[in-house]
């Protein structure tokens, strides 16, 4: 690239949501099935060139977003809502691009965020099908004193390290602060909310298969409190199926 073309590039921050039910996850895959690669492809449609995204984070294969941000480099003459209008016109309707807005050229996607919300939604008994893809659907009752116990106990700043499975990849900081863990039920449906400073690997999966293990009587507040502890991953720490976990926000 030209040192005058650089200079003509400007930053663009992107807010998306995205239904994640057929797609390998938010992050490039090999096959083109993922977010970024649908997103990248209408960028390139767009601008008539390959455009790099970058994302907040990525979401797993299943897992859906109202809130994930991303930003790219390009030269556009016109206002926002027209970039908005071209996505419109080619992206599937499992993507939905929310809002485009001009950032100084330092901004990062990623490295400026101080904190992301995730949703996670349950549903008690058969859910209809308008339900079903978009939550875990369980059977049988759950116990939400005993939920709210252990959500008490994983609350504030902890080695999250037992909560977190491996991608293959060794962390040297596992300690996180989890802000906020709320249980919410109205009626048969029921909202669990997670927000911190960041989230380790299936973490917040982690964290719903705990209170669901809670709610089931199969997981107490004390064990919960060995478990963190221990800093090892246990079978009793299930990972929740990832159809119901939304990122909800980002946070800067």
């Amino acid at each position: 690239m030209k040192v005058d073309e650089a200079k003509s590039l400007s930053r663009w921050k992107c807010i998306c949501a995205y239904d994640g039910t057929s797609f390998d996850g938010w992050q490039s895959q090999v096959g083109g099935n993922a977010v970024q690669d649908v997103i990248e492809a209408r960028l390139a449609a767009i601008f008539k060139s390959p455009i790099r995204i970058h994302g907040s984070g990525r979401t797993d294969a299943g897992v859906h977003a109202n809130g994930q941000v991303f930003h790219f480099d390009a030269e556009w003459r016109h206002a926002p809502e027209k970039m908005m209008a071209a996505f419109r016109t080619g992206l599937p309707p499992t993507v939905q691009i929310k809002s485009v807005r001009r950032v100084t050229a330092d901004f990062h996607s990623r490295f400026h965020a101080i904190g992301k919300r995730y949703v996670y939604h349950l549903h008690l008994g058969d859910a209809d099908p308008f339900t079903k893809p978009w939550s875990w659907t369980l059977f049988r009752p759950l116990d939400f004193a005993a939920m709210e116990a252990v959500a008490a106990e994983l609350r504030g700043r902890h080695d999250f390290r037992s909560f977190a499975a491996s991608n293959g990849q060794e962390r040297e900081d596992t300690v996180r602060e989890l802000r906020r863990l709320d249980i919410v039920r109205h009626g048969c449906r029921v909202r669990i909310t997670a927000e911190s400073e960041g989230f380790l690997y299936k973490m917040v999966r982690s964290l719903v298969g705990a209170l669901v293990a809670a709610g089931e009587g199969r997981l107490t507040a004390p064990q919960v409190r060995e478990i963190l502890a221990s800093k090892r991953r246990t079978a009793v720490v299930f990972t929740a199926p990832p159809q119901g976990l939304f990122l909800d926000k980002v946070f800067y």
